[in-house]
């Protein structure tokens, strides 16, 4: 298998790493909530579910977009990541282009923007219950430093979610 310079294999379509516009909200509201029903239904408190409506991501994607970078498959947008500080706060990616490159893509953009901000290390959350994502956080490097208590927050407050929460060194020095 030949190894591209975008991160690309044959056989599938390179991934185009860009900063979101507000073009894009829309196809990242849509894969936010998608993506986020997919690993959060059954594993977070009920008030957190009460929130998270296709609507609120519909509102919250285009408040988001100067720290969104999106993964573009053949014209579309096929993934994203949201990065806040030293925070790998959003990695989500279209469920067509599950089990492709376009994850790694976007994690790898998102521990190189944690590192030109100046951060030594990366973290990010996930639910516990989350046992895919854990496993795809583990083979590209990242080391699970046990459970704590994500702040998510929503209008009337933070709600408490049970999470692991991941490091991974990013600074070369």
């Amino acid at each position: 298998m030949t190894i591209h310079e975008n991160g690309t294999t044959d056989g599938t379509e390179p991934v185009t790493l860009r900063p979101a516009t507000l073009d894009d909200a829309a196809a990242v509201a849509r894969i936010w909530h998608e993506g986020w029903a997919d690993g959060h239904l059954g594993k977070v408190p009920p008030t957190l579910v009460a929130v998270r409506t296709p609507q609120s991501f519909g509102l919250r994607a285009p408040q988001r977009v100067s720290d969104t970078v999106v993964g573009v498959v053949a014209g579309e947008v096929a993934g994203f990541v949201m990065v806040v500080d030293d925070e790998v706060e959003q990695v989500y990616v279209d469920a067509a282009h599950r089990g492709t490159n376009v994850a790694r893509a976007l994690l790898a953009e998102a521990e190189r923007v944690v590192a030109v901000k100046g951060y030594a290390r990366a973290w990010l959350a996930v639910v516990s219950g989350n046992a895919r994502a854990r496993r795809f956080y583990e083979r590209n490097g990242w080391t699970d430093e046990g459970l704590f208590e994500y702040l998510a927050a929503s209008d009337s407050g933070p709600i408490h979610v049970p999470c692991h929460r991941y490091v991974k060194r990013v600074a070369t020095t």
